[in-house]
């Protein structure tokens, strides 16, 4: 009887407390998890200051509902500019308090957009597991990257990485910039973990962020305590799985005829070899590749160009055992150049442009124009037309600009052309590129 009060206590508390839960959003999140959240924040010249304002405001809705703590969520800041700077690390708040005072003390650093040694700090002092300051063994870690998407760098490697070594990455972009570098960073399925968005409209997102992060570190194992006859208390962890390879499959580097695929974790005492097999969907020839067990990724060619296949990679262990995961992957299409850029200068600060277009699949054009560099930053400005458009005219442009155009289509931005804005007292012709 005594049991069967027991469960009965259990049940009744654990309904009322569900109940409790739907009142309100907030309490949803609070208690639900445990890990570790690195937020990679763009805070270079190219970001204006009311941008980082907002972007500052987006993290604040973000986080606050998190109950923080050493056994429940840590959250650390480093921000991206010349000199990239850990803002905060996962041991400096454990309340919701101090996090936001902090946010509200941050400050733009400017300078160069240097995301490949902010990506170097992240892997090798934040996100490194059981290091002084980083984080935590066996919990969920993710990093949230916030750009402007303008001049990423050379981050594909590093993301890639990141996500080898367990890591799930998130993207926020407030431009329409660079898709496809940023679609290819994050971790499957893109869908759910690249977001773009206009930097005034961020507030849209933040539910569908915060939803994302709590997928990745929601814990699943239940503890109960403290039972009396009207309530008991419930903890829980993740749940720690055996460490079995492959359990991560990441696609990456698309072209129109290549893809690399990357998986881990390497467990080369365990496993023999890994066979990666692929096919054209539904049901086209399939093709296999086997590699070493030392080896986590290899690159697939001669595929067919915006097709989507199926690759498989299959861990087989010296024991006799197997175990495979699956992902679709997609080549890119056939992105045309723009053929043909005319520009002429009007004025004394203003050129107006003229190209050919109408390739098939155009989504619009991308045109940006950038003042020679000074000793502190250089002007750059972007402008997106829709794909009717085959010319426009540019005001306040600076001496000596580099002006492109560059047109993009449904999966990336296509090779495009520029020209240089000289301004004289003359009447300066047209100045061709073909």
């Amino acid at each position: 009887m005594e049991l069967r009060a027991l469960l009965t206590c259990l049940l009744l508390s654990l309904y009322l407390r569900a109940g409790g839960a739907q009142d309100t959003d907030v309490v949803s999140v609070l208690n639900c998890c445990e890990g570790d959240v690195l937020f990679l924040l763009d805070s270079s010249g190219s970001v204006s200051s009311f941008d980082f304002s907002h972007m500052l405001s987006f993290l604040s809705d973000l986080t606050a509902p998190f109950s923080l703590g050493p056994d429940q969520v840590r959250m650390g800041l480093l921000q991206v500019g010349t000199e990239p700077h850990l803002e905060f690390g996962f041991g400096a708040y454990s309340s919701q308090q101090g996090l936001q005072a902090a946010l509200q003390r941050t400050k733009q650093l400017g300078g160069d957009t240097n995301t490949e040694d902010a990506l170097v700090i992240a892997k090798e002092r934040v996100l490194r597991q059981g290091t002084p300051g980083g984080a935590r063994q066996g919990l969920p870690r993710v990093l949230v990257w916030l750009t402007d998407g303008i001049e990423p760098g050379d981050v594909e490697g590093p993301m890639a990485e990141l996500r080898e070594d367990g890591v799930a990455v998130l993207v926020v972009s407030t431009g329409r910039g660079n898709y496809q570098i940023l679609r290819e960073v994050v971790s499957p399925p893109a869908e759910e973990h690249l977001y773009f968005v206009d930097i005034e409209d961020m507030n849209i997102i933040t539910e569908d962020v915060r939803n994302a992060i709590i997928e990745i570190i929601r814990a699943e194992r239940l503890q109960v305590r403290d039972v009396t006859t009207t309530t008991a208390e419930l903890h829980w962890r993740p749940v720690l799985a055996e460490l079995q390879s492959p359990a991560q499959l990441t696609v990456s580097d698309s072209t129109i005829n290549s893809v690399r695929v990357s998986w881990g974790p390497l467990l080369p005492e365990s496993v023999e070899n890994y066979t990666i097999e692929y096919s054209i969907l539904p049901s086209g020839k399939v093709h296999v590749v086997t590699v070493g067990n030392r080896q986590n990724s290899t690159v697939l060619t001669n595929l067919q160009p915006a097709t989507q296949y199926l690759v498989t990679v299959s861990a087989h262990y010296f024991m006799g055992k197997e175990r495979a995961i699956s992902a679709k992957m997609c080549t890119q299409d056939v992105l045309p150049p723009l053929a043909d850029l005319e520009l002429r200068t009007v004025g004394s600060d203003s050129v107006k442009l003229q190209w050919k277009g109408s390739a098939d699949g155009l989504r619009g054009y991308w045109v940006t124009w950038e003042g020679e560099p000074t000793h502190s930053s250089s002007q750059r400005s972007t402008l997106y037309l829709p794909p009717h458009l085959v010319s426009t005219t540019l005001n306040h442009v600076p001496h000596n600009s580099r002006v492109c155009v560059s047109p993009v289509y449904r999966s990336a931005r296509g090779e495009g052309l520029c020209c240089t804005a000289s301004f004289s007292s003359a009447n300066v012709p047209w100045i061709r590129r073909s």
